[in-house]
């Protein structure tokens, strides 16, 4: 949208789409009117007739839409605006999103069950509605400068733009490496901001400070039920989730871990489709040593293929495969999040091999306390004593306090906000903490914290990754419904030792502290018993374990000579914005076996290469 009223560019439109073909090799599309264009690329999973083609616009020019995304009630919200008197031309979803909106106006955003971000122009209001999902599963990001509003799936569509010029955020940098994450929405890019999951925005014509609006948030606040009423409606809303998002005219698969989550999920699914397809990513375990020889799930999810009677696919990785894998996949990434994703990067591109859309697990954690030594941490020390200053300092996930200010290069710490990472975090503890100071209150502010953190994080990687090969991931966790549920389960149904935890720093790979992490059955205690109805119990009630490879091991092993020529180098890009000193002092104290560095030698290696990459 050119705020200055000249034309809106349609070459320029199909350049900037032009960049996301990977997210859509189905097709394209472009619409322009006055100041205003939109570009699409289509993934066609509903519909694969030209009546799916976007931008799509209304049957009386009033509605113009470019939208990513599912929406699981698509048929439910068909019927009702069918009753209303509208008319539906194919049987697409976004086509009941164009007419919801035609209908409802903004009003719609509320009654959609999916994933989604969206711009729609209104055409007589001279009005650009912007909005994303609940959960932000789907990102949209955009550049308000004083002539031009860009919005796009992606960072490098607007990067096509004359009108951008790179420049590195000092405030977002200064989030990345206290959080490995990114909790306001800043992006590295200076100017180009996320839109927050929840949030729509209204950019009028002529008007340059948009209005943004939260229409949905997060809220844990535990209602009493025992535990069969729990388990009964919780089972009764997982079907009704993973059988809402079996919704396609392409072929379904679904990832599969080995755990529980992936493995009710792909039991449900399989029971609709016969040899179903599911993928593993697993890993060479050969120069492993500790706690890592057991990160390898691909035995367990042979064995539940066996019993879902599966068409299984694996990839087994080995330490080269994140060398040589880094160049794509900070180019994909773009928006620098949370730990190592290249596994992620490896299972997408062998699923989006054979299958468009891929069921996965993720969600399950967060909603149901998958992390129980995370909690504990608060419970632990005191509940109204220090909470969020203890609970700010458990999540500086990459610089030791001793070296944070001196961590960055004497070039940029006068650009330095040292005190933002803190009034982000406490700003966004505060949102969903409750007034009430007992265990219970501080835990479902623990969980209310890290879905907005931690699994945001999670879903930008999961859907820059698997997009990056032309694959849709959908969450059945994630269902608007199995949330609201979750989110009123009592602590007590999900955590059993809540009231005697302890601290556990998830670095720590060795010794006393880890032995709790690796060997607790607790968390998630509602969703594992429910779970047995699908997997077997002594998979339900075996201890929790993320997908990660041994990068402990592999960086100060195989993957050593590869960190030292990239980082080890005074040359190297990063050092302009990072101490080269203090970054390596640091990587050799992992390199010796010293301390566990591994987040930060992933995120400094991610740094460079997005540098390299975009800078």
């Amino acid at each position: 949208m050119n705020h200055n009223n000249e034309p809106a560019s349609e070459v320029l439109c199909q350049k900037m789409a032009k960049v996301l073909e990977h997210r859509g090799p189905d097709g394209e599309g472009v619409w322009t009117s006055g100041a205003v264009g939109m570009g699409h690329r289509r993934l066609a999973v509903l519909d694969l007739s030209e009546t799916g083609n976007q931008p799509m616009v209304s049957r009386d020019g009033k509605l113009v839409l470019s939208y990513n995304g599912e929406i699981y009630n698509y048929r439910e919200l068909r019927e009702e605006l069918k009753i209303k008197g509208y008319q539906f031309h194919g049987s697409s979803d976004t086509e009941v999103v164009l007419n919801a909106l035609h209908c409802w106006g903004s009003e719609a955003i509320l009654r959609f069950n999916g994933m989604f971000a969206f711009a729609a122009w209104f055409v007589y209001e001279q009005r650009l509605l912007l909005a994303r999902d609940r959960y932000g599963i789907k990102p949209l990001y955009y550049l308000n400068q004083p002539d031009v509003f860009l919005f796009g799936s992606e960072i490098k569509a607007i990067q096509q733009h004359p009108a951008y010029n790179f420049k590195v955020s000092a405030d977002a940098l200064t989030e990345y490496f206290s959080f490995q994450n990114i909790f306001s929405d800043l992006t590295l890019f200076e100017g180009v901001r996320l839109l927050p999951a929840g949030h729509f925005m209204e950019v009028k014509q002529g008007q340059t400070d948009p209005e943004t609006h939260k229409y949905w948030d997060f809220n844990f606040s535990s209602l009493s039920m025992s535990q069969k009423e729990a388990e009964t409606e919780l089972h009764r809303l997982f079907e009704q989730a993973v059988e809402r998002q079996l919704a396609s005219d392409v072929e379904v698969g679904a990832y599969l871990s080995g755990g529980m989550d992936s493995g009710g999920i792909t039991c449900v699914a399989s029971r609709k489709f016969k040899n179903l397809k599911s993928f593993t990513a697993g890993f060479d375990l050969s120069s492993a040593s500790g706690l890592e020889l057991n990160f390898d799930e691909r035995e367990r999810s042979e064995f539940l293929s066996n019993l879902y009677k599966t068409e299984h696919y694996e990839v087994v990785l080995k330490a080269g495969d994140m060398e040589r894998v880094m160049p794509g996949l900070i180019t994909h990434l773009e928006d620098l999040r949370v730990g190592q994703s290249y596994p992620n990067y490896y299972v997408s591109r062998l699923a989006g091999r054979f299958v468009k859309v891929c069921l996965s697990g993720a969600g399950g954690d967060e909603l149901f306390a998958g992390y129980p030594w995370r909690y504990y941490h608060n419970t632990a020390n005191g509940y109204s004593n220090g909470f969020a200053d203890r609970y700010f300092k458990y999540w500086q996930r990459l610089v030791p306090d001793d070296y944070r200010e001196t961590f960055f290069s004497s070039g940029l710490r006068s650009k330095v906000d040292y005190d933002r990472p803190a009034r982000v975090f406490k700003n966004l503890l505060d949102e969903g903490h409750s007034d009430v100071a007992d265990p219970k209150a501080y835990i479902n502010s623990s969980l209310y914290f890290e879905s907005k953190t931690f699994l945001h994080g999670l879903l930008l990687v999961e859907d820059k990754l698997s997009m990056a090969h032309g694959l849709e991931t959908r969450l059945p966790f994630l269902d608007n419904d199995l949330v609201d549920f979750a989110m009123k389960v009592p602590v007590e149904l999900k955590l059993r030792d809540w009231e005697k935890g302890s601290r556990i720093n998830e670095n720590d790979l060795s010794g006393k502290a880890f032995q709790f992490k690796s060997s607790t059955t607790d968390g998630k205690i509602l969703l594992r018993q429910m779970l047995q109805r699908y997997v077997p119990e002594d998979y339900c009630n075996g201890r929790k374990q993320g997908f990660s490879a041994p990068d402990a091991s592999w960086f100060k092993g195989e993957s050593v000579d590869y960190i030292r020529r990239l980082l080890f180098d005074r040359d190297a890009r990063l050092y302009e914005y990072i101490d080269a000193d203090v970054a390596q002092k640091l990587m050799t104290d992992h390199l010796d076996g010293k301390e566990n560095r591994r987040l930060l030698i992933w995120s400094l290696l991610s740094f460079e290469w997005w540098l390299r990459s975009f800078g």
